[in-house]
């Protein structure tokens, strides 16, 4: 029994750090030209640095077969894709003001923030 709780409190330890704690590495784009693979539960880059008051072209690659890596949304800026499986999918942002836009998948089991400065 007692080896069942702890294995019961290494999981939910897992689960907290993966939703709420994990803070990926910050990509820092010169050009605001980037891209963004799709695979294996998360997004690389996830944490993307680009310059304010120019356009970002984000070109993703959905390398992932899970039914929830196919819907990327940007909530702030209402923009919503679809991603086909092992094809490009290009996203054109207009220019945006400095702050963090949050995308992610329906579920937010993918996430990511495009961080403007």
């Amino acid at each position: 029994m007692i080896v069942i709780n702890i294995i019961g409190l290494v999981l939910i330890a897992i689960i907290v750090w993966w939703f709420w704690l994990y803070k990926p590495q910050e990509t820092v784009v010169e050009n605001n030209e980037i891209m963004i693979e799709v695979k294996d539960g998360i997004y690389s880059p996830a944490l993307i640095q680009v310059a304010a008051d120019r356009p970002i072209l984000l070109t993703f690659f959905r390398n992932d077969q899970n039914p929830c890596s196919e819907t990327l949304l940007f909530p702030s800026l209402e923009i919503s894709e679809q991603l086909k499986l092992n094809e490009i999918t290009q996203v054109n942002i207009k220019a945006l003001i400095p702050g963090e836009y949050e995308f992610h998948c329906q579920m937010k089991m993918y996430h990511g923030v495009l961080k403007v400065i």
